[in-house]
């Protein structure tokens, strides 16, 4: 009996040292963890960018002062109803029109979407600011599915102001140019029609001149195009194959004279949120191009179809193509590539950067791929409708 209560005693200070080894383990991961928690969340306060975590439920998980701020920016200064029944202050580009929650990023965000560069107005008045979003999803460790995202917020107002004032610039100065331009245009027609007897050199002449002036007046009409940034984006339901008809339609003449066939496979009706000015014209520029690129004939097919609550139109040619760099900056105003400049295709590169300010405007976006000799293919992915409202999201960081 004493060898085994010896025994039984020895055992027992073995398990009691294990668990005081056990404990400090624990105690020093303990500490360890939250240091790095407040490493992180003193990281987090420290950079300007506002930064949002949620769950796949729409639960904040996380959120850095810098964010909390934009929200004190985007609440109205006072709310009879009281603050739980404020609404932020979020507009769209015209930093008038209302954002609707289901539109807001981090709604966007808890139904799985991906975006960048998802620019809102927050606030009112002299105080009101750029905010451009992003979103990246996150999967879950249980089964790789949806679990949560994080949302990241900017404050880009001091680059919307810079470009505003370069587009007035702009703008100025293509209105000077236009009246002069009027003139020369008009007083060279004069006399060209009004005198029968001027010597072949002389016609010649002013029939170049009259060409160019006409190639500057086209050039000044773009500029103003691009420096209005197409601010006025009027959305309604929209039957797209009707206007993918009427694209074709006007776009008939100049394919034939560049021997270009033009193939539409759309579904009809395929009904989209858009502005159908608006996004007529984009579609216009990017069947112009497909065709202008196609100098020694091809086909260019357009395509639409509706998947996950998005509209995807693409226009697809088989003319001369672009490196992979050149379609990276396909849409810089005024970008144009070396084949075209050899070719000496007519353009000043600002079709492809309005075509996207439209396509941006209506909460989209439009990428580009392309190769050298094989064509080039635009995709445009558009809102087919506003998404279905999420179970549950924190009002708190609704946007």
């Amino acid at each position: 009996m004493a060898v085994s209560i010896r025994l039984a005693g020895s055992n027992a200070r073995l398990q009691q040292r294990r668990v005081s080894q056990r404990d400090q383990a624990l105690r020093q991961l303990l500490a360890a963890s939250r240091e790095r928690e407040t490493l992180l969340k003193t990281i987090l306060d420290t950079i300007d960018v506002g930064i949002v975590a949620v769950d796949s439920k729409g639960e904040t998980l996380l959120i850095n002062n810098q964010q909390k701020a934009f929200l004190r920016v985007a609440m109205p200064a006072e709310d009879p109803r009281g603050p739980a029944e404020q609404v932020p202050l979020v507009f769209g580009q015209d930093r008038r029109t209302p954002v609707p929650p289901e539109k807001g990023p981090v709604r966007r965000a808890i139904q799985g979407e991906t975006f960048s560069d998802y620019l809102l107005w927050f606030g009112a008045g002299t105080e009101q600011r750029a905010i451009s979003t992003a979103a990246r999803g996150m999967k879950s460790d249980i089964d790789g599915g949806f679990g949560g995202a994080v949302i990241v917020f900017k404050d880009v107002t001091d680059v919307v102001d810079a470009l505003a004032a370069k587009d007035e610039l702009v703008a100025n100065v293509s209105h000077e140019f236009g009246s002069p331009l009027t003139s020369i245009l008009g007083n060279i027609d004069l006399v060209l029609r009004g005198s029968q007897e001027l010597p072949p050199a002389t016609r010649s002449g002013l029939e170049i001149a009259e060409r160019n002036a006409e190639r500057l007046r086209a050039l000044v009409d773009d500029l103003l195009l691009s420096a209005a940034a197409v601010d006025s984006v009027h959305l309604r339901r929209t039957d797209l194959a009707g206007l993918v008809e009427n694209s074709l339609v006007s776009a008939r003449a100049q394919a034939d004279a560049a021997h270009v066939g033009l193939v539409a496979d759309v579904p009809a009706p395929l009904w989209a949120n858009a502005d159908p000015l608006r996004l007529g014209q984009a579609l216009d520029n990017l069947v112009s191009n497909a065709i202008k690129y196609s100098p020694g004939g091809g086909l260019v097919t357009v395509r639409a179809e509706r998947n996950d609550g998005w509209v995807q139109l693409e226009v697809k040619d088989t003319g001369m193509g672009m490196t992979t760099d050149e379609s990276a900056r396909i849409f810089t105003r005024f970008f144009r590539t070396n084949a075209a400049r050899q070719a000496a295709i007519p353009g000043v590169g600002l079709g492809l950067s309005i075509t996207k300010s439209i396509v941006e405007r209506h909460g989209g976006s439009i990428s580009c791929s392309s190769k050298p000799g094989s064509g080039s293919t635009f995709t445009v992915a558009l809102p087919a409708g506003p998404p279905q409202d999420p179970s549950r999201t924190d009002a708190s960081a609704l946007y």
